[in-house]
């Protein structure tokens, strides 16, 4: 292996191509760098170095060992990049796309890159001169892009410290993130107070008489605005015997028109709504009395808001078990770091405006449709801090279920999918370490032993203190059941 400074190039494996990079790149590598450097580029789809080292593509695993040797790290304004770059001790040198050389980029991206400037978390380059002089800093200081002296674990753990400030950049939202009151404020006097109108979609499949138990806890609510619930049955023939008609509280039955599951159901209600706010509701759950009531209010605090959830009471066999956030808001960071049981779908409550137009419907694209509620509370933080009511309002019915083979590696390939979708998880190495143990716990649990313990190995690079590593290797040894461990988290409200 070369005792020669390595410098890593890296634009990323999708199709948009940025070529112009890797020309600066390999023109300083010919004139300057040659003999005194390494240069790996890592090009994807944009045209191949000349006389650099080209590597179309790299796996994880492999990007990360090179990152970590690295003297520096040059890259496009990607968070992922960014993130993995900065945890392992390294400043990132940033050539951003420029829509003026046709290159793709969103508007995520240049704001991200503009915020992250101003905190000097990366270093970044406005030309070809500007990258040249970075990298001829580097013949002279091979240490210049280090965020800590050597590379020893303190200097990681500097290099992650720091990081935190990088995150705290990148989840700012739309509207802010302040503190919400204690409690609604009061109409002035002499105004009526409203109540905007509810439009409760509710997705069943043969299931009637857990249905009408919801419904009767939905129509039992004590809010004194009006109530309509849309039951949208999928793969299933529509029972009609369950819509009613009353002032104020309506149930309207209709069928699923868009992709068969969960998220299209959910789609297929909330374009059918009418209502100013819309609600969902699992057809095996049940909202206690006051839930409406107290979400609104709740919403009137933050009228930038599009969600508001509350706490739950998980029954799983004979077993109770409340959970409840102690807080009032629930941001992007909080969502990154833990999936938050607490909030379920069945308590979601959303403005419809702020649904359609800016959060987005249910995706109907995860593998499975396994965690699709988790993507659309990433989406829906990521546009405004969620707002929570810390009590319990629903009560959550978890049915033993058996997590046979091709269930788990679904399981696996939704999680996987889900971290592809968020490279914002590269910041916040507890959370893609849960994630990452998450897809790892499900490859062992579906006789995948070699992708089990490749992912455990990423899991514990993130976060070594993740114990879904370590049940992983259990698991994937034979030492104990996959089932048996969900079983048990399960008797405590909890899940793997």
């Amino acid at each position: 292996m070369s005792d020669l400074p390595l410098v890593l190039v890296t634009v990323g494996t999708d199709y948009h191509r940025f070529d112009r990079l890797i020309e600066w790149v390999d023109r300083w590598y010919a004139e300057t760098g040659r003999g005194r450097v390494r240069c790996v580029v890592q090009h994807g789809a944009s045209r191949a170095p000349e006389h650099a080292e080209p590597r179309d593509f790299l796996d994880h695993v492999e990007l990360l060992e090179l990152m970590e040797r690295a003297a520096a790290v040059v890259t496009h304004a990607g968070a992922s990049t960014i993130g993995e770059a900065r945890r392992l001790g390294r400043l990132p040198v940033i050539v951003p796309r420029d829509p003026a050389f046709d290159e793709i980029v969103d508007g995520h991206q240049i704001d991200f890159l503009r915020r992250i400037e101003e905190k000097g978390l990366v270093a970044s380059c406005a030309d070809e001169k500007d990258l040249r002089a970075r990298l001829d800093r580097l013949l002279d200081e091979p240490d210049a892009f280090r965020l800590a002296e050597g590379d020893s674990g303190t200097a990681q753990a500097a290099a992650v410290r720091r990081t935190g400030s990088l995150i705290d950049t990148l989840m700012t939202v739309r509207g802010g993130t302040s503190a919400l009151p204690a409690q609604a404020p009061a109409p002035a006097a002499g105004e009526p107070e409203e109540y905007p109108s509810v439009t409760v979609v509710i997705a069943t499949r043969n299931r009637p008489e857990l249905l009408r138990v919801a419904l009767e806890s939905i129509l039992a609510q004590d809010y004194p605005g009006d109530v309509d619930c849309l039951v949208v049955h999928d793969q299933s023939e529509p029972d009609d015997t369950v819509a009613v008609d009353k002032p104020g509280r309506r149930v309207s039955v209709m069928v699923n028109t868009r992709s068969q599951g969960l998220a299209g159901a959910r789609n297929s209600g909330i374009l059918a709504a009418g209502g100013d706010l819309v609600a969902f509701c699992d057809d095996d759950d049940r909202w206690l009395p006051g839930k409406l009531t107290a979400q609104v209010a709740a919403l009137r605090t933050a009228p930038d808001a599009g969600l508001a959830c509350c706490g739950i009471r998980v029954l799983y066999d004979d077993t109770k078990v409340d959970r409840a956030l102690d807080r009032r808001e629930v941001t992007f960071t909080d969502l990154l770091y833990s999936r938050l049981t607490e909030l379920h779908p069945s308590t979601f409550l959303l403005r419809r405006d702020a649904l359609v137009d800016r959060i987005g419907l249910v995706s109907e694209e995860v593998p499975g449709s396994h965690g699709e509620d988790y993507e659309f509370l990433l989406r829906a933080a990521r546009d405004h801090a969620i707002v929570n009511v810390p009590e319990v309002h629903v009560e959550v019915l978890w049915h033993k279920q058996s997590y046979f083979a091709q269930r788990w590696r679904v399981i696996a390939d939704a999680l996987a999918w889900l971290l592809e979708r968020f490279p914002e998880f590269r910041l916040a190495p507890a959370g893609y370490g849960r994630i990452a143990g998450q897809v790892a716990f499900a490859e062992a649990a579906s006789g995948r032993r070699r992708s089990s313990l490749r992912w455990a190995r990423r899991t514990v690079r993130a976060n070594w203190r993740e114990p879904r590593a370590y049940l992983t290797v259990a698991v994937a040894c034979r030492l104990i059941k996959a089932d048996r461990i969900v079983r048990f988290l399960h008797r405590r409200g909890r899940g793997i």
